[in-house]
């Protein structure tokens, strides 16, 4: 009997899965976001130090999370390609480098913006926010790597080899405000130093935020297993032409 993972690794199985969960999870995410927004924007109070600028918060802290959380994904994936060979895995990864670029760069422009008032100025040469542009740089870096390549088999290969060794970013950028003295805080960790008004409309975003991630994702993987369906039946048609002509 084939297990779960075996039968999604069937790329027919999985189109007919994602076409059925994507409107739901799309859907799902809306919502979310929208009522997240609600909350941060109409309910949750200003904050009694950093005053409005703490709503940007609610952009800031779900994109930042989705930012390492899709780097996550993208390795595992690379794992799966490399050590299982899994059919969908580079489908996996390479839709979800562009999508955690995006989160990136928007964790790092809220996170401008909110230094601002706090810190005086957009952007310090921190501990966080440096390994984070680092990240950033390493998606662009994967992205480039595997569009400067022809041969899509060893571009898969060797962006999942660079994805494998990028991933030792991520416990610095998870501990950097523990390991060296930055401005940037610490990690609340959802907990009780988060006062219930605000907690509530973070954590919605979050929720939201990551429906939203894998909404993006199912999507990109599903015009990445059509594009390499097109590919392979134009190939198949160019050989057959060729046999015929040579005939």
């Amino acid at each position: 009997m084939q297990t779960l993972t075996q039968r999604l690794a069937n790329p027919t199985r999985f189109m007919q899965l994602s076409g059925t969960l994507l409107p739901i999870v799309a859907g799902a995410a809306s919502v979310a976001i929208l009522y997240g927004l609600y909350l941060a924007f109409f309910v949750s109070p200003a904050d009694y130090q950093q005053g409005e600028t703490v709503r940007i918060m609610y952009i800031h802290v779900p994109s930042a999370w989705l930012a390492m959380m899709a780097y996550a994904l993208v390795a595992l994936s690379s794992f799966g390609l490399l050590v299982f060979r899994h059919p969908l895995a580079d489908v996996s990864a390479k839709a979800a480098v562009p999508i955690g670029a995006a989160f990136t760069f928007l964790a790092l422009f809220t996170g401008s913006l909110w230094g601002k008032p706090m810190w005086g100025t957009y952007w310090v040469w921190d501990a966080r926010l440096t390994s984070v542009l680092v990240l950033f740089f390493l998606y662009l870096g994967l992205m480039a790597l595997r569009s400067s390549l022809e041969d899509e088999n060893l571009a898969a290969k060797l962006t999942a080899v660079l994805a494998l060794v990028g991933v030792t970013l991520l416990p610095i950028i998870k501990f950097s405000v523990d390991w060296w003295n930055t401005l940037h805080q610490p990690s609340t960790g959802m907990t009780s130093t988060v006062d219930p008004s605000m907690r509530w409309p973070l954590l919605v975003m979050a929720i939201g935020f990551s429906l939203l991630f894998f909404a993006l994702h199912m999507k990109a993987m599903r015009n990445e297993v059509l594009r390499r369906r097109v590919k392979a039946l134009r190939l198949a048609d160019v050989a057959r032409r060729d046999a015929v002509a040579a005939e």
